[in-house]
């Protein structure tokens, strides 16, 4: 089972998947079921879920600072950036409630990527360190930075 799992997770998963059927049908099957590699991928969903959620608040504090202090190079790509961050991310927590908080918890270590990143393609300096704005700002369809004074 194990090596299956090292060579081709696409077929393990399908596999483990019938087999976790059958068991739910009341077939036994339990001594067949890779229950390690199981466990591990169950875990790696919900932390591919924590890491989409930290890497599109990175781009949408990156696009937000270029858009507040680069105004004269505003653009409806930046725009089109912002929503598509906002979007994805409520559409991760739509699916998986129970991350309705992360997105507070981790802004400040996802803020920091994105303002380097902000100043790298900028050549702007002295970006604000922390997050100047409110997480709720930052998910918040209705706001760019330029419509209210950072927190």
């Amino acid at each position: 089972m194990s090596d299956l799992y090292e060579t081709d997770i696409s077929q393990w998963s399908e596999q483990q998947a019938e087999l976790l059927r059958r068991m739910a049908a009341g077939e036994r099957v339990n001594d067949q079921v890779d229950w390690l590699n199981v466990a591990e991928e169950i875990e790696d969903l919900a932390a591919r879920n924590k890491d989409q959620i930290e890497s599109r608040l990175s781009v949408l504090c990156e696009h937000l600072l270029k858009w507040r202090f680069q105004p004269e190079m505003q653009s409806g790509s930046w725009r089109g950036s912002i929503v598509e961050a906002r979007d994805r991310i409520a559409r991760v927590i739509k699916k998986n409630p129970g991350l309705a908080n992360y997105p507070a918890a981790v802004l400040a270590d996802a803020y920091s990527p994105g303002q380097r990143k902000a100043e790298a393609e900028t050549g702007l300096r002295d970006l604000p360190a922390v997050c100047p704005w409110t997480i709720d700002q930052v998910l918040d369809h209705g706001f760019l930075p330029e419509d209210a004074a950072p927190a």
